[in-house]
């Protein structure tokens, strides 16, 4: 075999293929066929190999024979211990060369993982991001969570902002009624901007009984194209008009809320203090950690093949389809629910894929670098939280997990944190 790299994330593989190995791979293309070949005199998959030969040529043989071949040179390919196969190679043959009883040679071009040059990686500096919570803060929370308790209690007079509608309504493009335009005692919150824009503004002022036409223009970006950028009519009708209550603050409405060791308006002042410090605190390290690791990655250059990059958005769309046929739903419609287009989809899962490929090629880099290991003990504590994670005895776990995947696993976590640990936060 003949190594060649030819780009930074390509390399060439040529392979003599000897007489011995291509007649190998015709009796197996040969086997391969077989089954389907009918030829009169003969019962189906019954045909001698040398009649076949000479009705459609032996040439017909050589496409699927030399794939056989390439199938075991792929294994030589991928054993060579400077370069890693990350991708579909591309076949390089001259067939003219290709001949039964001669050596010919073949090529696979194949897309490998890339060198990468680190910048500076530890020492990175980020400013510091405070985690304060001020009393405003604390009551506004407190008083959201009244809003979320009020009842909504029937109301006399003129539909307003913040009030809830009971009404029908039913809607009309060009005259004509069109699908999912149309219910019965639907429930809305006035002011929430969950219709189209107008919708709400336009029912402000109803009267229970009142029936009431708005003329409305759906977006030029709806999810149902046959609306999208139309101007519709709905008629409405008002059933009813409620508004909320807001509940008191005292220790009874404390004690309903049934929190653990929280029963006085001033536990609920103080642990509400401390749920918002805490969520400030885990939202300024998730984004620490990204300034931290996108100026790594930015210090970084490497040659990353589309190859790789492809097959992260492959996986990550197949979870997407998976986690949509959970709800029962088909990907495009758990999209549009989602509020995002496909071609947006499409843009966000290269742009995530990318990022998810750098990052892993630049600490394992740096994990090399660096000299991490695994240690034994870390290796049987990882499978044992893996074992509890997973509710499975370690033995089986290790059927899924082989120890060189946990191990790299380990030392890529070593680096991972071996960045965060050495940033300083000014």
């Amino acid at each position: 075999m003949i190594v060649e790299k030819l780009t930074t994330n390509r390399v060439k593989y040529t392979f003599d293929v000897t007489p011995h190995e291509f007649e190998h791979g015709l009796d197996h293309a040969f086997e391969h066929v077989q089954k389907d070949v009918e030829i009169k005199g003969f019962r189906k998959g019954h045909v001698p190999r040398n009649i076949y030969e000479s009705k459609f040529g032996v040439e017909t043989l050589f496409e699927d024979a030399l794939n056989h071949v390439l199938h075991h040179k792929m294994h030589e390919a991928q054993n060579h211990p400077d370069y890693e196969i990350v991708g579909q190679p591309k076949v390089e043959i001259n067939w003219e060369n290709v001949k039964r009883n001669e050596t010919f040679q073949v090529s696979l071009v194949a897309p490998v993982k890339p060198e990468v040059t680190l910048g500076q990686y530890a020492g990175i500096e980020v400013k510091a991001i405070k985690t304060d919570v001020s009393d405003s803060e604390v009551n506004a929370e407190i008083k959201s969570l009244l809003t979320q308790n009020s009842e909504l209690q029937p109301k006399e007079g003129a539909l307003a902002f913040g009030d809830t509608a009971i009404f029908d309504f039913e809607g009309f493009l060009d005259g004509t009624p069109f699908d999912g335009g149309k219910a019965e005692n639907y429930s809305l919150e006035i002011g929430s901007n969950q219709f189209i824009p107008g919708f709400e503004e336009q029912m402000v002022g109803m009267v229970p009984g009142d029936v009431k036409d708005l003329n409305v223009t759906f977006p030029e970006k709806y999810q149902a194209e046959n609306l999208a950028g139309k101007a519709v009519v709905f008629n409405v009708k008002l059933h009813e008009v409620k508004t909320k209550t807001e509940v008191e603050l005292n220790d009874d409405f404390v004690k309903s809320l049934n929190r653990e060791g929280v029963t006085t308006v001033e536990e609920l002042k103080a642990s509400t203090r401390k749920t918002l410090e805490d969520t400030k605190k885990t939202e300024a390290e998730n984004t620490i950690t990204e300034q931290i690791i996108t100026t790594v990655l930015n210090n970084a250059t490497m040659d990353i093949p589309q190859e790789m990059v492809d097959e992260e958005v492959a996986q990550a769309k197949e979870n997407v389809t998976n986690q949509a046929k959970q709800y029962g739903l088909e990907l495009d419609m758990f999209l549009s629910l989602s509020g995002v287009n496909k071609e947006q989809f499409e843009a966000q899962l290269q742009d995530e894929s990318l990022k998810r490929v750098k990052t892993t090629l630049v600490v394992e880099a740096i994990a090399k670098k660096e000299g991490f290991k695994a240690t034994e003990d870390e290796l049987v504590a990882k499978y044992d939280e893996l074992a509890k994670r997973y509710n499975m005895p370690v033995e089986d776990i290790k059927k899924y997990i082989p120890e060189n995947a946990l191990e790299n696993d380990v030392i890529l976590s070593k680096a991972y944190q071996f960045i965060l640990d050495s940033a300083v936060r000014k």
